[in-house]
């Protein structure tokens, strides 16, 4: 008898257990808190996130269906217990880029345990900015606010939501650990001057796979200190492809390595895989560790390019050689179509030449009026495997 007593007690016990931890899951609406269709819902957000944050065990603000306007918005943690935004409603940015302050429209600023999720959009209107975005030819030129900003994420992912007409980059990760980007759309015409789909930034094993970007700059860049990156199964175009860099152009930046991109298909774009330093390199760091694998090229310009001459606008002293280190850099299995002769360009710094480099199983053609497929490469003695077509510098 008093071994049922202490089994039935027992169990009483776990199930109470049980119970109070459903009850500190919790959903936190932001109609709840005076968000309506149409308006600001800027307050009601950073409202109900203050309160899910702030709440033990699991917690998840939820944006319904529906057309909102926001203003700029910081959710900032760290928070209690494991928290999560399911976006099913489109928000909108103001059009006016004037109106939105600081350098992130939406930001989540240091947060662990952390997801972004739903079938929802984030509108940035940017069309009325990109006329004005073209920060190119003037080097002192300030980009407009990021749609949205991940700060300092330990923990996170962001699945299934849509980033549309960012009026500069579309996401921004800085400074994060372990963040899977997957799922996701980032969609805005060919002619939106720098709106990077995805820039990755000091971050350090971080996903992104089965994501769609068409943008009007990079589908995806990835600065200094960008490490253990595997961008894996993205659709990519129009843009300017996937890019390593540029690197070399300000002080302290850090190394960039254990870089994966696999499996992709890149289309119509300007360039396809491609590692960019500056000449005249503030600085010496590395890229090292690098990887294009299972590449497909759909008219694609500049199909594979490592640029050490990376120079635009003559904003640099083009003669003075990078001082950016490439090395143990692997291209294999990159097949397709160029738009350009130029198929596979290696042209590394004639300061510090690009070492370990691994070629093999690249099959590109031209079908241009400009002559015929090429390669190029400087600075490099590169170890060639399997099919090349063309044949990868034959003059080496």
């Amino acid at each position: 008898m008093a071994m049922d007593m202490n089994i039935a007690t027992i169990s009483l016990l776990l199930l109470l257990a049980s119970t109070a931890y459903v009850a500190q899951s919790a959903d936190f609406d932001v109609m709840s808190y005076g968000a309506k269709p149409d308006a600001d819902i800027a307050q009601a957000l950073t409202s109900a996130w203050k309160e899910a944050c702030a709440a033990s065990g699991s917690s998840k603000v939820l944006i319904p269906e529906g057309t909102y306007k926001s203003s700029s918005v910081t959710l900032e943690g760290p928070c209690k217990g494991p928290i999560e935004v399911q976006l099913d409603g489109t928000l909108q940015a103001p059009a006016d880029p004037s109106q939105i302050k600081g350098d992130g429209w939406v930001v989540f600023l240091r947060v662990e345990d952390f997801t972004l999720s739903g079938s929802g959009t984030l509108d940035g209107q940017g069309a009325t900015s990109w006329k004005t975005n073209n920060c190119g030819p003037n080097i002192d030129c300030s980009l407009y606010a990021t749609s949205l900003r991940l700060d300092y994420i330990t923990n996170g992912v962001v699945q299934g939501i849509t980033s549309k007409d960012a009026k500069s980059f579309h996401i921004n990760v800085f400074g994060c650990k372990n963040l899977t980007i997957e799922h996701v759309t980032v969609t805005a015409p060919e002619t939106s001057h720098n709106t990077d789909g995805i820039h990755i930034g000091r971050s350090s094993g971080i996903i992104v796979t089965d994501t769609t970007i068409g943008t009007g700059d990079d589908c995806i860049s990835l600065g200094d200190g960008s490490q253990d990156v595997t961008i894996e199964r993205v659709k990519c175009g129009p843009g300017h492809g996937i890019s390593i860099g540029s690197l070399g152009k300000y002080k302290n930046e850090e190394p960039v390595s254990q870089i994966k991109v696999l499996d992709c298909t890149i289309t119509g774009t300007t360039n396809g895989v491609r590692i960019k330093t500056w000449p005249a390199s503030v600085g010496a760091s590395t890229a090292s560790d690098i990887t294009f694998k299972g590449i497909t090229m759909d008219n694609v310009a500049n199909p594979v390019i490592i640029d050490q001459g990376y120079c635009p606008y003559g904003q640099c002293k083009a003669q003075i050689p990078s001082t950016i280190k490439i090395s143990n850099v692997v291209i294999d299995d990159i097949q397709g179509t160029s738009a350009t002769p130029e198929t596979v360009q290696i042209i590394c710094s004639k300061g510090v030449p690009c070492e370990d480099v691994k070629v093999s199983n690249i099959d590109l053609t031209y079908k241009g009026s400009k002559g015929t497929a090429k390669t190029v490469c400087e600075n490099v003695k590169p170890t060639v495997t399997g099919t090349q077509n063309p044949p990868l510098c034959p003059d080496l």
